[in-house]
């Protein structure tokens, strides 16, 4: 049931890669109404060599939308916030609340063979059968490892480690908590029973007497404490802890009905994935390097993180930045190119963080055989078919790990308003591909926050809204030939670097 809440808004701060955005909403009969009141730089700190969280500058720019929201309470009502970004990176405060250090960002080289090396204490198979979480370097448990093995010495001073969203509801009200959606992105929880896996610090002669307490998701936390209450303006406002998680959020807002669907959450990353009622931890799962992390009312989001639009932003970067085409223009370039200039695989290393990406392609190119890309349209159209390429290797390993057939796609977040994107991934794959709402994490957390207070009754009615106040586009695929030579060429290349797609 959804009741009529003309006089009540909710407060979104959706902390993305370049930027975050504090979005209203506000829920009207079965409609949800938003607006992005301000937009900020996200943009790491790099200092003596390793990359920051600037969470002071952030946690500024917070207070300054509650600020515009209490200036203008007729238009923005707040009577509740939550806050998300991406999962697996945490800071450390120590026993009196102070933080130990700005946390480090996992793209910081600091976690270079960390995996491996704590494979040597925990088996990579025994790993993932207590966690079902995929293997990515900069997990969480493998931040801490090279935390350990470096010595550091914020691990003997730490009473607390929070993750992102857990520090920021931390400054707002004092309270030490995490939830499941992003405490499962740490390879540390049990997907099974939602509670940390003993043994995992000790393998590596540490105690775990830092992780937080797990509450569920959507728990109300408490009010805002009086001193930012006061500074901000914003009275009688609940902080909630939403599906911290950003993907969690947006595939919360999926606009699906019914079974067969799957999902691509779309930005810097691609998480490709489905919706299971309990998680897939099997050796095929291992094999595929699939996570089963926790989401919206206890659902399973079985997936693999892909890279995404990483490459296209890193390249507009190296055109120019700010000067450099805008996207709409590198879509035209892209559109008006040759089709299938040269094909990647995302995932390779050669692309995790290179200090030039259209180089890093080239070389790529060379050393793979293939054409190097002659021009920017060239570069962008490489970019964007094998990102559909991946989705489908993804897809079709995923419906045999799991049996479930999968007879559409939606595409949400950021790319989602990447039409070429939208179509290349329907043509690629062979079925319909549905893109939007590009702002599903917001609309996700908005919605969360206002299933916490009791607005809306469950999931399948928050979906319900979502399909009801939100447009989405309809890519139907192209039969094309072409695609499926482009498709064993994407799986020749893989095998040519001596493995699989990761």
């Amino acid at each position: 049931m959804v009741f009529r809440m003309s006089k009540s808004g909710y407060l979104a701060f959706d902390l993305g890669a370049g930027s975050g955005r504090a979005v209203h909403g506000r829920l009207d009969r079965e409609r949800l109404q938003i607006r992005e009141i301000h937009r900020f730089p996200n943009t790491p700190l790099e200092i003596l060599g390793h990359v920051h969280w600037d969470v002071f500058r952030i946690f500024a720019e917070m207070k300054k939308a509650m600020r515009f929201c209490a200036e203008d309470k007729r238009s923005f009502p707040v009577s509740s916030l939550g806050i998300d970004t991406w999962g697996v990176d945490f800071g450390l405060l120590a026993e009196d609340g102070s933080l130990l250090g700005l946390p480090l960002s996992y793209r910081d080289k600091r976690t270079e063979g960390a995996m491996e090396d704590y494979f040597r204490l925990v088996p990579r198979d025994i790993l993932y059968e207590k966690t079902g979480i995929q293997f990515l370097p900069f997990n969480s448990l493998f931040q801490i490892y090279a935390m350990v093995r470096s010595r550091s010495p914020l691990l003997g001073r730490a009473a607390d480690l929070l993750f992102m969203p857990d520090l920021f509801n931390f400054l707002f009200t004092g309270k030490k908590a995490t939830e499941p959606t992003i405490a499962s992105t740490s390879q540390m929880l049990d997907p099974r029973t939602k509670s940390w896996i003993p043994g995992l610090f000790q393998a590596m002669g540490y105690s775990r007497k830092i992780m937080p307490a797990i509450i569920p998701s959507g728990t109300v936390l408490g009010p805002l404490n009086n001193d930012i209450a006061s500074e901000t303006g914003l009275r009688n406002v609940s902080v909630i802890a939403v599906a911290g998680h950003d993907t969690a959020a947006a595939v919360a807002a999926v606009p699906a009905n019914g079974d067969g669907w799957a999902y691509i959450s779309s930005g810097t990353w691609s998480l490709v994935g489905i919706e299971l009622p309990e998680p897939v931890i099997s050796t095929q799962a291992l094999l595929g390097n699939f996570t089963n992390e926790t989401g919206v009312g206890g659902k399973i989001r079985f997936l693999k993180n892909v890279t995404g639009l990483w490459l296209l932003q890193k390249c507009r970067e190296s055109w120019g930045g700010e000067n450099a085409p805008s996207y709409e223009e590198l879509d035209c370039l892209a559109e008006a190119s040759t089709p299938f200039p040269f094909t990647l695989d995302p995932d390779s290393p050669d692309f995790m963080n290179p200090p030039d990406m259209p180089e890093a392609i080239a070389a790529f190119c060379r050393r793979t055989g293939q054409r190097v890309p002659d021009g920017i349209g060239s570069t962008v159209r490489g970019i964007l078919e094998s990102l559909a390429l991946k989705s489908r290797f993804v897809l079709e390993q995923m419906a045999r790990v799991t049996g479930r057939p999968i007879e559409k796609i939606h595409m949400i977040g950021g790319g989602a308003k990447n039409r070429l994107l939208g179509r290349f991934t329907a043509s690629a794959a062979g079925i319909p591909v549905i893109s939007g709402p590009v702002e599903a994490a917001a609309i996700g957390n908005l919605l969360c926050q206002a299933m916490a207070l009791g607005h809306i009754d469950d999931l399948e009615t928050l979906r319900s809204i979502v399909r009801n106040s939100f447009a989405c586009d309809l890519h139907k695929p192209v039969e094309n030939s072409s695609w499926n030579t482009a498709y064993a060429a994407f799986l020749d290349i893989a095998a040519m670097l001596h493995s699989r797609p990761a």
